[in-house]
């Protein structure tokens, strides 16, 4: 037979396989049992519908070499996800129970069961499918009817597989797995040979997706982890969360810096609008689409009293949009920018904190923004003004102390 070739590459497929279902499923929790070097872990981290990512596997060494490739990205920090990411990699055996990973939507086994003894198998599936009750569980092996189109290889494919299935001998022990603990299988694969040959040999790795059929009896969601006679068979090598939304503190430093960044905007602006320009259009990031009338329209006590002609409070140099809106204000040697106007110029302030007074209410504690006392503005010193470089770091973790991820991660998006 002639030799086949494959690009990409038949690992990269497996992984195309896994990233594809996740995209269409969205499931929330997903664990890659054999992960080796975590190089699946590492392309399924973009992929933020997943909230909890682990990975187990018994070479300790294998995970610690890469498993800091895990850590948050700068752009992490810049723009937090809206859901939160919790990553952990256990060492120890897919053999052996572990309470902390029962119930989970997705579970990935990728070229791994190959490398287990017979009687081992049966304890892999007796954990998987009778312990771990995952919702879908994705299992791929080699297929050995493939292996004559590889002619300049002799035996298995791998030095260490104790065994490699036919598709026969894969279905029989899959549709097995199924009668005993309520699941059902589809069967597929990635690396096909010619349209000639795919017939008589299959796919070069054969997959085997395994869904619950119900959530009683044998397929039954774990127990929470406070139950009695838990097993914590696995040792925690590694741990990280990433910044999300959900969490105050970081919601919080995104309003301080769009904020800052903006307020430094509008008061720039103060010279382009003495040229007869607004500033409204063309400059990138500005709302195209304005908030509703009742949102956009001076509500402010301070704020009516300048449109109500009943005197500024010491406002200096007022300046005006030629929509009718305050744009900023000079008090002694400070710049005022009303929070209004920052909030109905920007639209992911306007969706990050949903309202006015919200934004006012995150953003009033905060050290790093000056408001005027009464709150109605964002105040910058006129020779201190804050440089674009630093609004738009403020309030943000400084990425400078995490571990840079290596290019194949960004093309395998």
């Amino acid at each position: 037979m002639e030799e086949v070739r494959f690009n990409p590459s038949v690992n990269t497929q497996r992984h195309e396989y896994v990233i594809d279902f996740v995209k269409t499923h969205k499931p929330k929790k997903v664990v890659d049992l054999g992960c080796n070097d975590c190089s699946l872990l590492r392309k399924l981290k973009f992929h933020r519908e997943i909230e909890l990512l682990c990975g187990v596997d018994l070479q300790s060494d294998s995970m610690k070499k890469k498993m800091h490739e895990l850590a948050p990205l700068p752009t992490d920090y810049l723009q937090p996800g809206a859901s939160p990411l919790s990553i952990e990699l256990y060492h120890g055996s897919v053999t052996q129970k572990d309470a902390r990973l029962r119930g989970f939507d997705l579970v990935t086994s990728i070229e791994l069961i190959e490398h287990l003894h017979l009687d081992a198998v049966e304890l892999f599936t007796e954990v998987l499918f009778g312990y771990m009750t995952p919702g879908t569980a994705i299992v791929s092996t080699p297929n050995v009817e493939f292996n004559p189109l590889f002619p300049r290889m002799h035996g298995f494919r791998n030095s260490d597989h104790k065994f490699e299935w036919t598709r026969a001998e894969f279905q029989s022990w899959a549709l097995k797995a199924c009668a005993r603990h309520g699941y059902e299988a589809e069967f597929t694969g990635v690396g096909q040979a010619a349209p000639h040959l795919h017939l008589r040999v299959g796919f070069c790795t054969q997959i085997a997706v395994f869904r619950r059929l119900s959530r009683g009896g044998a397929g039954a969601p774990a127990a929470s982890c406070g139950d009695s006679g838990e097993i914590f068979s696995y040792k925690l090598l590694y741990s990280v969360s990433y910044p999300s939304l959900c969490d105050n503190n970081v919601l919080r430093g995104c309003l301080v810096s769009e904020v800052l960044h903006w307020a430094y905007q509008l008061s720039r602006r103060r010279t382009t609008t003495e040229d007869g320009d607004d500033g409204d259009d063309g400059e990138e990031g500005w709302s195209h689409t304005a908030p509703d009338r009742a949102e956009t329209e001076p509500t402010d006590e301070f704020e009516e009293s300048v449109f109500d002609g009943e005197g500024t409070h010491g406002w200096e140099d007022v300046k005006m949009t030629s929509r009718g809106q305050l744009e900023s204000y000079r008090q002694g040697r400070c710049v005022c920018v009303p929070l209004r106007r920052v909030w109905s110029c920007c639209p992911r302030i306007r969706d990050l904190s949903g309202s006015l007074a919200r934004l006012r209410l995150f953003i009033a504690d905060d050290p790093l923004v000056r408001l005027s006392q009464d709150g109605f503005a964002v105040v910058l010193d006129e020779g201190e003004e804050v440089s674009e470089e630093e609004a738009e770091n403020t309030g943000r973790t400084d990425p400078a102390c995490h571990h840079a991820v290596e290019e194949e991660m960004w093309d395998s998006l």
